[in-house]
């Protein structure tokens, strides 16, 4: 249920959706609506603030600065809605792309550099996935945590920092 109201009231849903999702009395959704935004006040001005720049210069923008164009943000009706949603979602699931490509780019060198053979074959959303000679499981992991935690340098400074959880299995499902 909390996952369901945090990225329910995140990408703006409705206390009747919210009820939906949760088999809930109505009243008791926008209850938790309305306390989530009392204890965490910056997230609604966030999605504010960044509505109302995308409805003046029709995008908003990742933490580096790539712009996402928001062309349906002064649409009227139900895409009016899909268009704020998106508009408010983009900088965040922007930057996070960004964030794996750099460090999709840099860790080849990185394995490079200290004799690894490891090959990355595959991203799904923020994860990568190693091909690793068993010999070099415990080097190579560090070595990619390190360009992944760090992937945001220079260009950006973080005031939380990236965190990486690692895994090691046969199978991508051992390795979580």
């Amino acid at each position: 249920k909390a996952k369901a109201i945090n990225f329910g009231v995140i990408y703006g849903i409705s206390a009747f959706g919210l009820a939906n999702n949760l088999r809930i009395p109505r009243e008791d959704a926008k209850q938790f609506i309305d306390t989530y935004f009392d204890r965490f006040p910056q997230i609604k001005d966030y999605m504010e603030l960044t509505v109302n720049f995308a409805k003046k210069h029709n995008y908003v923008r990742t933490i580096f600065g790539r712009k996402i164009h928001t062309p349906n943000i002064n649409a009227k009706g139900h895409i009016a809605g899909f268009a704020r949603r998106a508009a408010i979602n983009a900088p965040i699931q922007g930057s996070a792309a960004d964030i794996i490509r750099r460090a999709m780019i840099r860790i080849p060198q990185a394995l490079t550099v200290n004799s690894l053979s490891a090959n990355m074959l595959l991203q799904v959303h923020d994860e990568l996935i190693f091909e690793v000679p068993k010999n070099e499981v415990e080097i190579t992991t560090k070595v990619i945590a390190k360009e992944m935690e760090n992937a945001c340098g220079p260009v950006v400074k973080l005031e939380v920092p990236l965190l990486v959880d690692t895994g090691v299995g046969d199978t991508w499902s051992e390795a979580h």
